[in-house]
C-alpha cells in the first residue's frame, strides 16, 4: 500500500474565493502533489459571472499560480480564453483547453487555438 501510495499523482481543484483564501493551508496538506484552478466557477466566485478573462480573474490565477509553485506544487488551470493561455500559461505546469462536456457534446465547439 505504501509503494502504491508513493506513485499516486493526487490532483485537486480549487474554484472559490474560499478555497483561495485557504490555499496556503490546502498547500500543506502532505500527500497533494498539485493544485488545478477552476476558472468559471472561480470567476462567479469573485463576482464576474461567464468573465474568466476578467483581468481581476486573470490576476487572481497568476497570483494564485505563483503561490503553489511556491509551495512545490504542479499548477494548472482550463485554459479556456485566449487571453488567458497567452498571459498565465507560462506560469502553468497543467492546462487544459477544453472541459469534459467536449467530450459528451462533440458538437459543443471547436477545440481552442494554438496553446
Amino acid at each position: 500500500m505504501a509503494e502504491a501510495n508513493d506513485e499516486l499523482c493526487l490532483l485537486i481543484q480549487v474554484e472559490s474565493r474560499t478555497a483561495l483564501e485557504n490555499l496556503d493551508a490546502i498547500l500543506e496538506v502532505d500527500g497533494i502533489d498539485g493544485v488545478f484552478i477552476g476558472p468559471a466557477d472561480l470567476s462567479a466566485s469573485l463576482g464576474y459571472p461567464d468573465d474568466a478573462g476578467h483581468p481581476d480573474v486573470q490576476r487572481v490565477i497568476e497570483q494564485s499560480i505563483r503561490r503553489i509553485r511556491a509551495a512545490g506544487k504542479a499548477a494548472g488551470f482550463l485554459a479556456v480564453d485566449p487571453a488567458m493561455r497567452k498571459n498565465v500559461l507560462p506560469g502553468g505546469q497543467l492546462c487544459r483547453r477544453r472541459g469534459g462536456y467536449h467530450a459528451v457534446y462533440p458538437g459543443a465547439g471547436p477545440p481552442a487555438g494554438d496553446v
